[in-house]
């Protein structure tokens, strides 16, 4: 039988990678791995904030996050840098300045590696009910946005034309993207989320039809990640966050096997 602790763990990994999945294909098909990046070094920040002001941690990681994006969206009017150079000024001051908040609380006591690299195994059933009902109101609004945001991915121009309004689908992608951010940050922590967002999704590249599949092969990758990097970590005695991670980049590598070549080969040796 298994620990109640563990069942919560395999519980919350699974709703959050239900979630990132098909969110990590929008990332993988608009190339923004740097972006998603950007947001999870915030939420270092947003950490600081919430012990700061003494308020919900997973709400001030949505917050700063959402004004991270935001301000993106912003500078890239204003600032005249492309749009690299503004992730990596973004992403490492937000980073620098969490950390340096962090710093000067002396007063708190904070699992920094817990932070940085999740501690899925301490999420309680109230963590569990955040990530399902986030995840489905996530899941619902992408469903909801589909259409113009795949739009607006392929063809901007295009997809402004027909009156799809891009730029709202690319505000509503990002505010997508900070909640994702804000309840997975627990469970794999601010380094490895972007992780979880694109390795399932460039998995599920390599074998779905249409985006839609990918998006469903995706999460089920994302799964499968959760439920074997759990078990390994339960086996190895090795970080729960990291080695969903691993997992998720074995599969990865399985995926890229020619497994049809070695099919082939084998039918002609018989």
């Amino acid at each position: 039988m298994l620990d109640d602790f563990f069942v919560r763990a395999i519980v919350a990994g699974t709703g959050v990678a239900l979630v990132a999945g098909p969110l990590g294909c929008f990332i993988v098909w608009r190339r923004l791995a740097y972006f998603g990046d950007t947001l999870s070094h915030a939420a270092l920040l947003g950490v600081a904030i919430a012990f700061l002001l003494e308020i919900d941690v997973t709400l001030a990681v949505f917050v700063v996050s959402m004004t991270v994006a935001l301000s993106l969206l912003w500078l890239q009017r204003r600032a005249g840098l492309s749009a690299d150079a503004l992730l990596g000024l973004l992403s490492h001051s937000a980073l620098a300045l969490g950390l340096v908040a962090l710093a000067f609380m002396t007063w708190v006591r904070i699992d920094l590696m817990g932070l940085l690299f999740g501690d899925i195994l301490a999420v309680s059933k109230a963590d569990i009910a955040a990530i399902y009902a986030g995840g489905a109101f996530v899941l619902a609004v992408l469903a909801w946005v589909w259409k113009p945001l795949f739009a607006a991915t392929v063809n901007p121009e295009l997809a402004a034309a027909e009156g799809m309004r891009p730029e709202r689908a690319n505000v509503v992608f990002m505010l997508l993207l900070a909640i994702v951010v804000a309840i997975a940050m627990k469970i794999v922590g601010v380094l490895l989320i972007t992780a979880l967002l694109i390795i399932p999704a460039a998995t599920a590249r390599r074998f779905a039809a249409g985006p839609e599949q990918m998006a469903l092969y995706a999460a089920l990758f994302g799964v499968a990640a959760v439920v074997g990097g759990l078990f390994a970590s339960l086996e190895w005695d090795t970080p729960s966050g990291p080695s969903i991670v691993v997992t998720a980049l074995a599969i990865f590598v399985a995926g890229l096997i020619p497994v049809r070549g070695l099919i082939k080969r084998q039918e002609g040796r018989t």
